[in-house]
């Protein structure tokens, strides 16, 4: 999420009462989680193993739980407790805004747009032209809708992120601040749910089709002329590149890459990078073809057993 204006890093350590380490008048443009961030932005880190990846990072500005020296070009924020003070920036410069009316008047609608009764579309929503939105969806706060887009019944676009930080009472909630972005010419089924960005972006590409059911993770960026059949769940930070097909049930592991063309059967299960081009099934997935044989062997194991038995009596 970028400012309206920039902060100077003094600001925010006096909005969370933190302590800087290094430069206290460099200007804080914006604030994303680390995988997201650009040169300007500030981004927290709470845990060992990844104080290195966060310390290197294309972020200027770091939330930090362990006093270190400062990079060149960085400046700190130490805090006792960063995902705490990253939460309190977040919700001090995005406060959740309740609804007044079932379609905000702060919400942009193009030309030739049809909305059907018992739609909500949120504050700050732009939605492009001559797209159709069917009764019971809704449209959360700040997304984008680009042109000739078809939503069916009961679909939810910008839901918050599943991000949660266990505590031993139990868990704290990462609040989001991202958007979800629908290009042109997409369609989506009946009960999607698309979960916006932690602090950047979901992004639909133009073109894409979803069936039904379909879930896609926070941060997730579908690519263009994508086709998704039902039930298909996509977890957060996964990109799928252009024309690929998921058939349905398919499951998308978190933090990886489908590469274009990739052709995935049902059912199948995604737990690592795809190379595109390629059918892929069975959980985990494999190029079909191989994936076949091996089930096939699988089902005469039985056969080759009592071979073997008999053999050796």
């Amino acid at each position: 999420m970028k400012f309206d204006r920039p902060f100077t890093l003094q600001e925010l350590a006096a909005l969370t009462v933190t302590r800087v380490i290094g430069n206290g008048t460099l200007e804080v443009t914006g604030i994303n989680e680390i995988h997201m961030v650009e040169k300007g932005d500030i981004t927290f880190v709470d845990h060992p193993k990844y104080y290195d990846k966060a310390l290197q990072s294309a972020a200027t500005f770091v939330i930090i739980n362990k006093e270190v020296e400062c990079p060149v070009g960085k400046s700190l924020l130490f805090s006792d407790d960063p995902f705490r003070d990253y939460v309190k920036i977040v919700t001090h410069f995005r406060p959740f805004e309740s609804a007044q009316k079932a379609i905000a008047l702060s919400a942009k609608i193009g030309e030739g747009t049809i909305i059907q009764p018992n739609v909500f579309i949120g504050n700050h929503v732009v939605i492009g032209k001559n797209c159709v939105i069917h009764s019971g969806v809704s449209v959360y706060d700040h997304c984008i809708i680009g042109d000739d887009v078809i939503i069916h019944s009961n679909t939810v676009i910008g839901s918050d992120a599943f991000y949660f930080k266990r505590r031993p009472e139990g868990f704290d909630k990462m609040v989001s601040c991202g958007r979800v972005i629908i290009r042109n010419k997409v369609e989506l089924g009946s009960c999607c749910t698309i979960d916006k960005g932690v602090s950047g972006d979901t992004i639909i590409g133009e073109g894409t089709k979803f069936d039904n059911h379909i879930h896609i993770g926070h941060d997730t960026q579908i690519g263009r002329n994508c086709l998704f059949a039902a039930q298909v769940g996509v977890a957060g930070v996964v990109k799928v590149e252009d024309d690929v097909i998921l058939w349905g049930q398919v499951g998308v592991q978190k933090d990886l890459v489908i590469g274009k063309g990739a052709v995935v059967l049902g059912q199948s299960g995604i737990a690592k990078s795809l190379e595109g081009g390629i059918t892929y099934f069975g959980s985990p997935v494999r190029e079909a073809r191989e994936k076949m044989k091996e089930l096939a062997m699988i089902k005469r194991l039985p056969e080759v057993i009592k071979l073997l038995k008999n053999s050796t009596d």
